[in-house]
Formats: structure tokens, C-alpha cells, sequence
């Protein structure tokens, strides 16, 4: 089986899942993960499928034909090196609005060997203190060797705006 990976962007309409959904399940195809959402009039998504070896090549083929509908990225997946006695990082950050927030965050995890698996972002207009309120969500994994309470304080520091959660799972 070859697992393939399509990213696929375009103005969001109905029908854009179904017609990806349908190149798929033509050429015996198996949708097996996806994040999907639309923000600002754009449909997005990332989307796991794993396909009959020799059947690879033709759904390639098919999803060209979507062009026009949708700009579609196809890529070879890989699977993900064991992780071992890896550890699960849940972040949740709450606070005003401001530029630069998720460039900080993600400096941070990075610089502590951290790899974000998924993450949500989203601003909201703060119903009692007026302006603008920042909210995320993170989960990332962490190496074995990873120094939690480093990369607690680390992020704390990054400004007394955020109110910030970490939770290990």
C-alpha cells in the first residue's frame, strides 16, 4: 500500500469533499485521516489516503482533474519514526491579541526539540474587557530527555498577557 498525502485548498463551495472523496473511492482509495476547515472563504485541509501500490499512479492522475475546484498538493507519506518513551505536551494559551504570539510559542517549543502534531489558533473579540482575545490549542511531542519544567517556564516568560495551560498526557 503507498499512503499518499493531499493538502488541497480552494474557494470554499459545496461539494469540494465530496469530489475529493469520489477521485478517491474510484481508484480504490481509502481516506484514513484529514483536518479539514474553512477559514475566510477558503476551504483547506491535509488528508491521509492509502492506495493499492499500482493504483497510486491513476489516482494521482485523477486528482489533476480536480484543478480548477481545487489546487491540490499530492505527496509520498512516511510513517513517523517509534517515539519511544516520548511525551504528549497539551498547551493551551489564552490572552489579548497581539502580533507575534504564535511565532513566540512556537520558538519556544522548538527550541526545546518539541514537534507540533496539531494546532488551533483563534481570535475572538473579549465580551467583557473589550479588544481582542488570542486563543490556542497545542499538542506536541516531546522527547524523552525534554525538561518540562524548562519549557513551562520558558513560555510563562513569554509575556505577562498570556494566561498559559501545559498539561503532559
Amino acid at each position: 500500500m503507498t499512503t499518499l498525502i493531499l493538502t488541497v485548498a480552494g474557494a470554499d463551495r459545496p461539494g469540494l469533499v465530496a469530489a475529493v472523496a469520489e477521485a478517491i473511492d474510484a481508484h480504490g482509495g481509502n481516506w484514513e485521516n484529514s483536518r479539514l476547515a474553512e477559514l475566510a472563504g477558503t476551504f483547506a485541509g491535509v488528508i491521509q489516503i492509502t492506495v493499492a501500490d499500482e493504483r497510486a499512479d491513476e489516482l494521482r492522475g485523477a486528482l489533476t482533474e480536480l484543478d480548477g475546484l481545487l489546487a491540490i498538493t499530492v505527496s509520498t507519506g512516511s510513517q513517523a519514526p517509534e517515539s519511544g518513551t516520548a511525551q504528549q505536551i497539551a498547551l493551551s494559551v489564552l490572552g489579548d491579541d497581539r502580533p507575534g504570539i504564535v511565532r513566540e510559542i512556537s520558538g519556544v517549543l522548538s527550541a526545546h526539540a518539541l514537534s507540533i502534531e496539531s494546532m488551533t489558533t483563534e481570535t475572538r473579540d473579549a465580551a467583557m474587557a473589550g479588544g481582542r482575545l488570542f486563543e490556542s490549542t497545542v499538542t506536541a511531542t516531546a522527547p524523552a530527555s525534554a525538561d518540562i519544567e524548562a519549557l513551562r517556564a520558558d513560555i510563562e516568560r513569554l509575556t505577562h498577557d498570556l494566561q498559559v495551560d501545559i498539561t503532559i498526557a
